[in-house]
């Protein structure tokens, strides 16, 4: 994200354009290693903790502002990737403090958020298809189709878990890890493969590029999978 500012524009304007970038790129990189911490540490512990506190947070910042100011760019094939962001580490915070078989106002608000990202998806697409050329800035409306699917399928898994009155057990941290680590991915992924012009030339367009996406993934298949199938991940005491 690049915040072009007209020359002259007042100092207030300038400041709050160089703000506004600082919290987005220090959210974002703040966010990718407090993630990465978390997703290896040993899970429950304090630095696991206290990491994905950090991430909760700065993740909030960086995808937040990211949606926000995408729009006004114009960079309309952030705006999804960024509400999707959003919306992953929330609810992925609740699961944790949210008593076992419970759920809430919150959830429902979730819900409501995440099938109105995948509209936006949809709706930008129908724009794409329409304009001259098939494409919005640059992106034909297939991408805008395929940013809207992710949420509406969480969406759709926010569904199940208020008819079913919440989840408990490994289904509770299998639903806060997978969404913690997607987000994780996704601010891995606009860094390293959106970003290449933040990082050295002999680096941009290596694929060494897609190694941390493709850890972080990685890690998450690894932990899903041993709370699932494992016995240690079936009590609340290894919750964090």
């Amino acid at each position: 994200m690049i915040l072009h500012v007209p020359p002259g524009s007042p100092a207030l304007v300038q400041g709050a354009a160089a703000t506004i970038l600082a919290l987005h790129i220090g959210g974002g990189v703040a966010g990718i290693l407090s993630g990465a911490t978390a997703l290896l540490a040993r899970k429950g512990g304090r630095l696991h903790r206290t990491s994905g506190q950090v991430f909760f947070v700065s993740m909030l910042i960086m995808s937040g502002i990211g949606a926000s100011v995408s729009p006004f760019l114009p960079q309309w094939s952030n705006v999804v990737p960024g509400l999707f962001t959003f919306y992953l580490v929330a609810p992925a915070w609740m699961t944790v403090r949210r008593p076992e078989g419970r759920v809430g106002r919150f959830e429902i608000g979730a819900l409501v958020f995440a099938w109105s990202a995948a509209a936006t998806g949809v709706l930008l697409g129908m724009l794409a298809d329409r304009s001259p050329g098939g494409l919005l800035n640059g992106d034909p409306p297939m991408n805008f189709f395929v940013f809207a699917s992710f949420p509406a399928l969480a969406g759709a898994l926010d569904l199940r878990v208020i008819l079913r009155r919440g989840v408990s057990g490994a289904q509770r941290i299998a639903r806060h890890l997978w969404r913690m680590s997607f987000a994780l991915f996704v601010g891995a992924g606009s860094l390293f493969l959106g970003q290449p012009r933040v990082f050295p030339p002999w680096l941009r367009g290596s694929p060494i590029m897609f190694a941390p996406e493709i850890a972080i993934l990685g890690l998450m298949i690894f932990w899903l999978l041993r709370v699932r199938l494992g016995k240690a991940f079936r009590t609340e005491a290894a919750v964090a």
